[in-house]
């Protein structure tokens, strides 16, 4: 298997410092759900799943009741890169 690599984008940090500051319960959730995304980007419990429109040909998925993480994944040489885009509720990020 090849190995995987999480790297945020200065957008999704940015996201992510105002989503947290407005759900701070939420840190764990979106934690837990990084290091699965990390593991299997495909788990059952992430609900992961391909966009279309305007995020066409990027991934979606849920890190709590009304928590979304917009990712990508790049293959490069023999490591998998998943490139966090965004995060936010559910209207924010679609």
């Amino acid at each position: 298997m090849a190995a995987r690599k999480i790297i945020a984008s200065p957008a999704f940090e940015r996201s992510y410092k105002k989503f947290t500051k407005r759900n701070e319960s939420l840190k764990d959730s979106i934690a837990k759900s990084l290091k699965l995304l990390e593991t299997d980007a495909f788990s059952a419990q992430l609900k992961t799943h391909k966009l279309s429109g305007n995020l066409y040909g990027l991934l979606a998925c849920s890190c709590g009741y009304d928590c979304r993480i917009i990712f990508s994944v790049e293959k490069e040489k023999k490591e998998e890169i998943i490139l966090l885009i965004g995060i936010g509720t559910h209207d924010e990020v679609y």
